[in-house]
């Protein structure tokens, strides 16, 4: 099964610490890119949710945002001196570089983070609780992922049918178009009534057809659908392998391109690209 780069989650749980929220949002990123977001109480959980990202996700821009509404009723308030005192030493250094400085405010000092501080339950349960919810949230994650996976490789199965639609018609158009620029050619010549060499006539007719001849690029193009539908089957991080097939598809519907000598095959040539370039756009987004 393969996975969108894109989703979002939030879980949210409540305990004798207050309310805990996590929100997840991930998009499409070359690499695995982790952006966190986490109060000043649980800086210590980081390491903790970076891990859990890398064994869960190979690829995509990751954004956790972790809130904590704290159950401050009935609780006793309490001043960290030792930090309260390493604020107003701080405030005091940067006063002395300030020409009138405004009086310091107490109540400034106690909204720096960690000066007040209430009777809370114990740090090392309310850091627990936090990462349990954060992998509740990406499994939430995961699983949203997986949903427009599936959906992403139903809309790539339906162009690599179309392609293949293509190639299937394009492969029994060119006898017949090669046979039709043949007698337009020799309908040029009789119209022109030069003496032409039959042998010779016969030889630039060979190789027109030489040039002329798709069956390599038509060949190709249904091995790489067919390698397209393996790397959907086996799933994983499949996007790497996705994107580098794309690549090979175009290359091969541009050379059909240049080798068109009929309407038809150019517009063949035309649909076959328009299709590769909206599966490559689904691409991008899959991990």
């Amino acid at each position: 099964m393969i996975h969108s780069m894109t989703a979002f989650a939030r879980v949210e749980s409540t305990g004798p610490w207050g309310t805990l929220s996590w929100e997840l949002r991930s998009v499409n990123h070359r690499y695995l890119e982790p952006h966190l977001r986490l109060p000043e109480a649980l800086r210590d959980l980081e390491g903790g949710v970076r891990d859990a990202l890398r064994q869960t996700l190979a690829r995509g821009k990751v954004e956790c945002t972790l809130r904590l509404a704290e159950a401050n009723a009935g609780q006793t308030l309490t001043v960290d001196r030792e930090r309260a005192s390493q604020v107003v030493a701080a405030a005091e250094t940067v006063a002395a570089l300030i020409k009138n400085p405004a009086p310091l405010d107490p109540l400034e000092v106690l909204a720096w983070p960690g000066v007040l501080v209430a009777d809370a339950a114990d740090p090392q349960a309310l850091n627990a609780a936090a990462l349990a919810l954060f992998d509740k949230a990406l499994e939430e994650l995961k699983a949203g992922r997986g949903r427009e996976g599936a959906e992403l490789a139903r809309l790539l199965e339906e162009r690599l049918t179309a392609i293949l639609a293509e190639v299937d018609n394009l492969r029994e158009l060119v006898p017949q178009m090669l046979a039709a620029q043949r007698q337009k050619i020799l309908d040029r010549c009789a119209e022109l009534k030069a003496d032409l060499d039959p042998q010779r006539l016969e030889q630039e007719l060979v190789l027109l057809a030489q040039k002329s001849d798709v069956a390599e690029e038509l060949d190709r193009l249904s091995t790489h659908v067919r390698e397209v539908r393996r790397v959907l089957k086996a799933g994983g991080a499949a996007g790497r392998r996705l994107d580098f097939l794309m690549q090979e598809l175009n290359r091969e519907a541009n050379t059909l391109g240049s080798k068109a000598f009929d309407p038809r095959s150019t517009q063949a040539a035309v649909n076959l690209k328009v299709l590769i370039e909206q599966m490559r756009e689904q691409v991008q987004n899959i991990e």
